[in-house]
């Protein structure tokens, strides 16, 4: 019979672990004097009581996962989470369903952006907290479980990053737990740093923390409406920028740098290879933008520098309307939405490690066609690429097409026309945030779909977010056979 004591175990400590995280947001609502904040202390006891339940029924059995028990783990640790997060929304002032709340919270705890509330400017304090928070929470457990748990389940080629490498000297830290111990510290750093920043150039002191929190994981809500453009603000669009960037980048490469080698992440190539996009494209869109709008060259820079940054690495936050840039603007944000940031950061889509993989086996079979009796070997990072690799990121881009026309063609079935269907699709399983269109493009928000799209939605959230394989291998019936 399958063992589902450790599942329940971890489970438990996840959520006494958003319990307490619930707090925070109570204490804002409480000394604003907001009535919101019966609401937290509510869903926090009940959060509390069910976490600690199953610590307690489940707190003698053997810590050991295996590999089946960690598949459903990630997979039911992410929906559970999810599930209760819901719960301030849903019980709160701002008259959301179930429906409504789950897709807020599924929105972002897997850093998507997508929102369904309007009013923000006016929302209390603590929902635009606990906004921040779920999306600063999914943000270091993505990073965590691009490390410690993708590698060992070998999904979509993650194993390049395996932390028990033969070779010592690659390794960061001897240990998964002192690396993921590093890397919280790094990222709690980095969201202070950008707070700081964010105050020091005119915003509040509570906008400047929701902002770092919701920057840093690459998740993209906002406290205001407008999003970052509601705040008229270049310097601090520059400063989010530059922390998109860095929020896009391998986390464990910044311990190295911490530990005395800032040269690093210049030596990786998949960091080269995303800041080489990102530099072209802004370079080709800022003149578009310039030539099709007129808009002058400084702020045709500045708006497209901004928001290429912000869908390539997913954060979704806007600064302008780029769906009235033209069509080919419009086609070259489609595409970013599935170009991706690098493996171990926070931002999501396809990632850029698994573009280089392809290009390089293609390139080598290129080689065998010219030269049948040579020896051609792809490499990345200059390692070799095992034929197990090259396999496993192949297989995930078939998959990856596959559940993105089957998503498109959901919602399409649903009602929605075909610009909202595709980019809504592309949005969800790149966990991007806005999509393109007049109902969820920069400018609107995802409230007017109907309950059913929102539901086929979160469900491509959770499958980018988990890397697809993650969630599918456990609806094959061998799976559960063991």
């Amino acid at each position: 019979m399958f063992d589902f004591r450790p599942i329940f175990f971890v489970v438990g400590l996840l959520l006494t672990t958003l319990a307490v995280a619930m707090c925070a947001p109570l204490v804002v609502d409480a000394a604003a004097g907001h009535d919101e904040w019966r609401v937290f202390a509510g869903s926090a006891a009940l959060t509390a009581f069910i976490g600690v339940t199953m610590i307690l029924t489940t707190r003698s059995t053997t810590r050991r996962i295996n590999i089946r028990q960690a598949f459903i783990l990630t997979t039911g640790s992410w929906l559970v989470l999810t599930t209760f997060s819901a719960l301030p929304f849903a019980f709160s002032g701002l008259g959301l369903s179930f429906t409504d709340s789950f897709f807020e919270a599924m929105s972002g705890v897997t850093t998507t952006g997508s929102t369904v509330i309007s009013g923000l400017d006016a929302a209390p304090g603590g929902i635009l907290l606990w906004r921040a928070l779920l999306q600063w929470l999914g943000g270091i457990g993505i990073i965590v479980m691009a490390i410690a748990i993708l590698p060992m389940l070998k999904i979509g080629g993650m194993q390049l990053f395996r932390m028990e490498s033969s070779d010592h000297s690659e390794k960061v830290m001897p240990r998964v737990t002192q690396v993921a111990s590093g890397i919280g510290f790094v990222y709690l750093a980095l969201t202070a740093i950008c707070a700081v920043a964010l105050w020091a150039v005119g915003f509040d002191g509570f906008d400047a923390v929701a902002h770092a929190m919701t920057t840093i994981a690459t998740g993209g809500f906002s406290t205001s409406d407008g999003s970052i453009a509601g705040f008229d603000n270049p310097a601090a669009e520059l400063i989010v920028t530059l922390f998109m960037i860095v929020g896009g980048l391998p986390f464990v490469l910044y311990l190295q740098a911490v530990r005395g080698e800032p040269g690093a992440l210049l030596r990786d190539s998949q960091v080269r290879c995303f800041l080489i996009i990102v530099i072209v494209c802004i370079a080709v869109l800022g003149i578009w933008h310039h030539l099709a709008t007129g808009a002058p060259l400084g702020q045709s820079y500045r708006e497209v520098a901004f928001n290429v940054v912000s869908i390539i690495t997913g954060t979704g936050f806007s600064s302008a309307d780029y769906g009235r840039w033209g069509a080919f603007a419009v086609g070259v944000f489609f595409f970013l939405m599935f170009v991706g940031g690098c493996a171990g950061s926070t931002t999501c889509g396809i990632k850029v490690f698994r573009f280089q993989v392809l290009y390089a086996t293609a390139l080598a079979q290129i080689h065998r066609l010219v030269q049948p009796h040579g020896v051609f070997v792809p490499h990345f990072n200059k390692h070799p690429i095992t034929e197990e690799i090259a396999s496993s990121v192949m297989g995930f881009f078939f998959l990856f097409v596959i559940t993105f026309a089957a998503i498109a063609l959901a919602l399409g079935a649903i009602g929605l026309d075909f610009i909202t269907a595709v980019s809504g699709a592309a949005t969800a399983i790149c966990n991007v945030g806005p999509a393109l269109g007049e109902i969820i493009g920069p400018s609107g928000n995802f409230a007017a779909l109907p309950d059913a799209a929102k539901w086929v939605l979160s469900f491509g959230m959770l499958l980018g977010r988990l890397e697809l394989f993650t969630v599918m291998v456990m609806l094959a019936p061998s799976f559960w056979r063991g």
